[in-house]
């Protein structure tokens, strides 16, 4: 059911994802199709918003805090599991894997891969206050319209 604060943590957590994403970009190896990179990242910060921020609205301040930087840790790791998942399977279609053993030791691969590009200040401190004004968002909406 549709409510105030899971509508608020919708938009921030999407805009938060599309713009993490967009800060990502001039970090990939040169050649890199960026594709539909900031559209699902924005899709998967929206998803964890309206299911996970959005319910939790309600509680106290320093739980508001606590939701809004789970939040984030959830959208991170949706996104990298997606998108090396996406790899995975576009490098086995090419048949560079021996077995599905194999492929899927190589995700968990790609995923550390994945996961070391967002290790940079930038990206960082957008994700971390993201997280951290977006629970303050939500709780605020929550109290006001809830």
């Amino acid at each position: 059911m549709p409510t105030a604060p899971k509508l608020a943590a919708l938009f921030w957590y999407a805009l938060v994802g599309w713009f993490s994403a967009q800060l990502v970009i001039p970090y990939l190896p040169e050649g890199s199709q960026v594709g539909q990179l900031l559209l699902i990242s924005a899709g998967f910060g929206g998803l964890v918003g309206w299911t996970f921020a959005g319910r939790r609205a309600g509680d106290s301040m320093r739980a508001a805090y606590g939701y809004g930087l789970t939040a984030i840790f959830l959208l991170v790791l949706y996104c990298v599991f997606y998108f090396s998942f996406e790899e995975m399977i576009r490098r086995s279609l090419r048949k560079r894997y021996d077995g599905p053993m194999h492929a899927l030791t190589n995700c968990v691969e790609l995923m550390g891969k994945h996961f070391l590009l967002l290790l940079k200040w930038d990206i960082l401190i957008v994700l971390v206050f993201g997280g951290l004004f977006g629970g303050w968002i939500v709780e605020k909406v929550g109290r006001k319209w809830s």
